[in-house]
């Protein structure tokens, strides 16, 4: 079988966590200090704060930039859950925009429209390591005075203009497992805002200015010096796994684009490929049957839009949804968000990790060709 994600830890990697193993320093330490000055670099920004996961990132930035009852982020719904979640924990009001029908990410026409006396925040997603349009968001937000805060959970060493995602405003990572770059769990928060910083630093640990001196409440979202030492190693590994992640989609592209939709990227927006995308036209679940029984990983991202999601069929008053013609929903009844429907429907995601062999892309190409005929 090919999976669909496969971290590449190596012998260096294996060989730094023992050294930490060895050195009884486990918890947050040098090597998470390390850490955060290397992914700051790579950033091309001020700070980079670590913590616990890429959800502690956005819920901690969304804290640090004073976001709370009363105020309106606005969002999309097609996205892992913890894009929304973040903004109903901080007692918020999630606002779902829907989005480009080819690139999937927010669409900024529709962000314009949506903003309001109560709006506070953008919270676009990189989706699937493809940035969104950060240069048209930026500007919406320095119209308004909002805070832009990037998900790149999905976008290490994604760029927009040559300029890396995660440092036109607050940007948030992860580094689960299955991403581009893995400490196995963690996160990071990125920002050139000194007063963020503190305030994230401040946060992820108890609200300790000093040791046993709390200055406000607190959370322990911090990351271990063994998460640390990983993404010391992993990062030093990014830009290559990033080209191989490129290159396989390249192939891909190559191959299947005259069959059906395939991923599409801006020319001046370096797609990192956390997944590589398609659209299936019909029977999804078949072609995921079939490419199984092929020996094919496949998955689904995401198969039920966050504003279909249970809870928030539940909670109903608490978010709001701008649809394709740019009208709120009076009711939950009403929220249609089109677009980001029709892609629940119909995306595919297939295998294009760095860990694919030449045999592998080729199987892969060969089989989704066949269930186009």
């Amino acid at each position: 079988m090919i999976p669909i994600a496969h971290p590449l830890i190596g012998i260096e990697e294996k060989n730094a966590v023992l050294q930490v193993l060895e050195s009884a320093q486990l918890a947050q330490g040098e090597q998470v200090l390390r850490f955060e000055r290397e992914f700051a670099r790579a950033c091309q920004v001020e700070d980079a704060i670590a913590v616990s996961s890429g959800t502690a990132a956005l819920y901690l930035a969304l804290l640090a930039h004073g976001i709370g009852p009363g105020d309106e982020v606005i969002t999309t719904a097609f996205s892992f859950a913890a894009t929304a979640n973040v903004i109903f924990l901080v007692g918020a009001t999630p606002v779902f925009v829907d989005i480009e029908s080819d690139t999937y990410n927010l669409d900024p026409a529709l962000v314009a429209r949506a903003v309001t006396k109560k709006t506070k925040a953008i919270l676009p997603v990189h989706l699937y390591g493809n940035p969104c349009s950060i240069g048209q968001l930026l500007q919406i937000a320095e119209e308004h005075h909002l805070t832009l805060i990037e998900d790149a959970c999905q976008a290490h060493a994604a760029t927009v203009h040559g300029k890396p995602v995660g440092g036109f405003g607050t940007g948030c990572f992860s580094f689960y497992a299955t991403k581009n770059m893995t400490t196995g769990e963690g996160g990071m928060v990125t920002t050139n805002n000194s007063t963020v910083a503190e305030r994230v630093r401040l946060l992820r640990n108890h609200g300790q200015k000093a040791r046993y001196s709390h200055i406000a409440l607190g959370y322990n979202l911090r990351m271990t010096d063994i998460q640390g030492a990983l993404g010391v190693v992993q990062l030093k590994r990014l830009e290559q796994m990033t080209e191989q992640r490129i290159a396989n989609a390249t192939f891909l592209t190559e191959q299947l684009q005259t069959a059906l939709q395939t991923p599409v990227a801006h020319p001046e927006h370096r797609h990192v490929y956390h997944q590589y995308t398609i659209q299936v036209p019909d029977e999804r679940d078949a072609w995921i049957g079939r490419l199984q029984a092929r020996g094919v990983g496949s998955c689904v991202h995401y198969p039920v839009p966050i504003h279909r999601q249970p809870f928030y069929q539940a909670h109903p008053d608490t978010y709001r949804c701008i649809g394709s013609h740019g009208t709120a929903s009076a009711s939950y009844a009403d929220a249609r968000l089109p677009i980001t429907e029709a892609a629940a429907q119909h995306v595919l995601s297939l295998p294009v990790h760095p860990a694919l062999s030449t045999e592998d892309l080729a199987t892969i190409a060969r089989e989704v060709l066949n269930l186009c005929h």
